[in-house]
């Protein structure tokens, strides 16, 4: 597996000490399942020793489990990393000094541009990664077991390229692209807008992966305004979102009920750990400015009306009118 070599190489010259998948270990586990069933076939006599049978004990019980622990220490991982280098750029006042004094970093945007440009070619080369290996696994066992795998990594959050941070770094680039910053992240890193007008991230590395993120808000069918990613990766408007949990902004989306589900994928509690796109909404208000003078003027008014209304309540609730 040649991409297997220039994974090695690209783990090996990282700086910092990052998790990644163990290439070497995952494919000793399918030699030997290879191996140890080539030893029942010729034991029992039979001829086809090309492959394992499906729910194999030895992938099933080993395969699988190393590569859901490793694609959450990398998922973890740059989560992680990611998150603390928005919170980096975005800082600001008393809060900014304390960060970059905390982390000995000088106030420059060079530094936040090649950490950013790291945080991206990790995860998408983590994410041809572990496409690759999964795409040996259906090729060893004819099966489609690997694919089947994605889907559950998806539910359980593990999919790197599912990360809203993903999102955000994207938007992080574009933000500093077009300030008075002329380095740039990453080639093929645009918003883009459809024939409808709506637009959408476009985020391309490497010729096999392109993550193309909607900003659609599938409630109110608009460009999604103060944007929220649930932990499932669907982007909603912070309203809708609040709306689709029975929630007030009042309470915020932490106080929705676990059982609560996204309103695309129908998963239960995904709202307890939703981010704030902060970068994209710094994109989204640059870039559509009029839509995004008009959105905040409706949303200021509704906003308004909403908080009155819970304060009402709560006057009455507490005098017992």
């Amino acid at each position: 597996m040649k991409f297997c070599k220039k994974y090695q190489e690209y783990m090996q010259g990282q700086e910092k000490k990052l998790p990644g998948l163990g290439f070497k270990k995952l494919k000793k586990i399918l030699k030997k399942c290879r191996s140890d069933f080539h030893s029942e076939c010729a034991i029992d006599g039979l001829h086809d020793t090309q492959t394992c049978p499906h729910h194999c004990p030895v992938c099933d019980g080993t395969f699988f489990p190393t590569l859901l622990k490793e694609m959450s220490a990398v998922v973890g991982c740059f989560n992680n990393h990611a998150q603390k280098l928005l919170e980096l750029h975005l800082a600001s006042g008393f809060r900014k000094c304390f960060i970059w004094f905390k982390a000995k970093l000088q106030n420059n945007h060079v530094t936040l541009i090649q950490e950013g440009k790291d945080l991206v070619t990790y995860a998408l080369i983590n994410a041809v990664a572990i496409r690759k290996i999964l795409k040996k696994y259906d090729k060893v066992h004819y099966s489609n077991q690997g694919q089947a795998f994605k889907s559950q990594a998806q539910s359980k959050h593990i999919e790197i390229l599912q990360s809203p941070w993903l999102c955000e770094l994207t938007a992080f680039h574009i933000n500093l692209r077009e300030s008075k910053v002329k380095s740039v992240l990453f080639e093929g890193c645009n918003l883009t807008c459809n024939d409808d007008g709506q637009p959408s991230l476009t985020c391309e590395l490497f010729d096999s992966v392109k993550v193309d993120i909607d900003l659609t808000c599938s409630i109110c069918l608009d460009t999604v305004f103060d944007p929220v990613a649930l932990t499932c990766g669907h982007i909603f408007c912070y309203m809708c979102s609040c709306s689709a949990a029975s929630v007030t902004i009042v309470d915020g989306l932490k106080a929705a009920e676990p059982k609560t589900k996204c309103p695309l994928c129908r998963e239960a509690g995904v709202y307890e750990g939703a981010v704030h796109l902060d970068e994209l909404n710094i994109l989204l208000s640059r870039s559509c400015p009029k839509y995004w003078e008009a959105r905040l003027e409706t949303e200021r008014v509704e906003r308004m009306r909403v908080i009155k209304d819970y304060w009402d309540g709560q006057c009455r609730a507490f005098l017992g009118v």
